[in-house]
């Protein structure tokens, strides 16, 4: 007796084959089922991201031109005058450096300062350095705009 062993002993441990390609088939369809929802959530939080940098640059280009009455030549200028902690990164580019920014125009002038569209500033410094700031990502946004339009 002590000689003979049972069959079913020796079969009972581990899995089988079967088993293991129907638990990976299950894992493989909830993959496949969160993994684009993942990366439009990933996508989505990217353009929050670029709204946000943009509307807190912006205001920061406002402050400046209110408090000096004139535009900043450049966005470092921001940072080394305090109107920003520093130069947030772009992120659909992935870098701080890739920011496109514009001259101001004659109506964000007269707005700023109360004047008509057409009239210059008294001292011309009003229309030259930094009066917008747009990314240069190429793409279109969720909302089927480009991201350079925002």
């Amino acid at each position: 007796m002590l000689t003979t062993t049972s069959r079913s002993r020796i079969h009972t441990s581990g899995f089988t084959v079967i088993e293991m390609l129907v638990v990976m088939t299950a894992i493989a369809l909830l993959l496949s089922v969160a993994a684009p929802r993942y990366i439009q959530h990933i996508d989505r939080s990217r353009e929050v991201t670029l709204r946000q940098d943009l509307k807190v640059m912006r205001d920061a280009i406002d402050k400046f031109a209110a408090d000096k009455g004139r535009y900043p030549s450049t966005l470092p200028e921001l940072v080394a005058l305090g109107y920003l902690s520093s130069i947030p990164v772009d992120p659909m580019t992935g870098s701080s450096v890739t920011w496109l920014t514009s001259p101001p125009t004659a109506a964000l002038v007269s707005w700023q300062s109360g004047m008509p569209p057409t009239v210059p500033a008294p001292d011309g410094s009003a229309l030259t350095g930094v009066g917008d700031v747009h990314s240069t990502a190429s793409g279109l946004g969720s909302d089927g705009t480009p991201y350079a339009s925002w």
